[in-house]
């Protein structure tokens, strides 16, 4: 009878921590990876077709800017090039008659110099026709680094318009508003209509089929997780109803939420804790800031 009555007892009490075991190992909320996408140019924004909820992709066009004055100021800089490009002096014509002159007073040299050698002109002429020479060579140098020079400042005038107008046309570019990423749009910030200036925030979009469960562990459980480890994953819509789903560990916290102090006894090191993330392929029904639970 005794042997019974020790029998009913360890059943009922093995029955008890039995139904005060956790079905889980960690709980969490699920977050997804969130974008606030902000103007990246001031003016009037011209189209903004987008809605709370809608579905975006990488590199799509969502909205625009007023264009106009950036426009005005690249036509403005494309007359400034031209009106450089026409005072670039032809060097070669510049220098035609110069360089002709001096071509001939060389000939001049080279007859005085044959008739002194003959004793058919006296030496003066020959001194004449040298100095000549290096006059006219002088004036030939001094045109050409003038012209170089004036040649060197038009082409770096120029260059600073070809700079101008690249800038002008990334500010252009910016007024067409795009997706960063591919998601959803969580929030929308502005209208159509509205002026905007840079670093107004537009809208915030995340990226929903793709989720996380932010969860938070014991220094204890650290050594039964790893990265890239393959987990269960359950979305809790209360009342007991969850949904399971494959999860992988894609990022466990360096540290702890807190700092802990000096002296850590053993109670208060198994308060401290550790974040994890485990990313959950979203089939539409797991919302941001659901709660949730995880089993390894």
């Amino acid at each position: 009878m005794k042997k019974t009555l020790i029998i009913v007892c360890m059943a009922t009490l093995l029955a008890a921590c039995n139904s005060n075991k956790k079905e889980y190992d960690a709980t969490g909320t699920f977050e997804a990876t969130e974008t606030t996408v902000s103007a990246e140019q001031s003016g009037t924004l011209l189209n903004f077709a987008l809605e709370e909820g809608d579905d975006v992709e990488a590199g799509q066009e969502i909205g625009l800017i007023d264009t106009t004055q950036i426009w005005l100021k690249i036509r403005q800089a494309t007359a400034t090039k031209a009106v450089y490009q026409s005072q670039k002096p032809d060097l070669q014509k510049q220098i035609a008659v110069t360089r002709q002159q001096l071509a001939k007073a060389k000939t001049e040299q080279q007859r005085y110099r044959e008739l002194v050698n003959d004793g058919a002109a006296p030496a003066k002429m020959l001194d004449d026709a040298t100095s000549q020479v290096q006059v006219l060579q002088r004036q030939l140098d001094a045109q050409v680094s003038t012209l170089n020079t004036q040649l060197s400042t038009l082409n770096s005038q120029m260059s600073a318009t070809d700079v101008q107008t690249s800038q002008l046309r990334d500010q252009l570019q910016k007024c067409h508003i795009k997706s960063p990423a591919t998601g959803t749009v969580l929030e929308k910030y502005v209208e159509r209509g509205e002026f905007v200036s840079p670093g107004k925030p537009l809208f915030k979009m995340g990226e929903v089929k793709q989720m996380f469960l932010r969860a938070y562990v014991t220094s204890a459980q650290l050594q039964n997780i790893k990265i890239g480890q393959a987990v269960k994953v359950f979305a809790d819509y209360g009342n007991g109803q969850k949904k399971e789903y494959d999860g992988t560990i894609s990022w466990i916290s360096s540290r702890s939420e807190f700092t802990p102090k000096t002296i850590v006894t053993d109670d208060e090191r198994a308060d401290l804790v550790y974040a994890v993330k485990i990313a959950v392929k979203n089939d539409g029904y797991i919302k941001i800031g659901m709660y949730g639970e995880v089993k390894w």
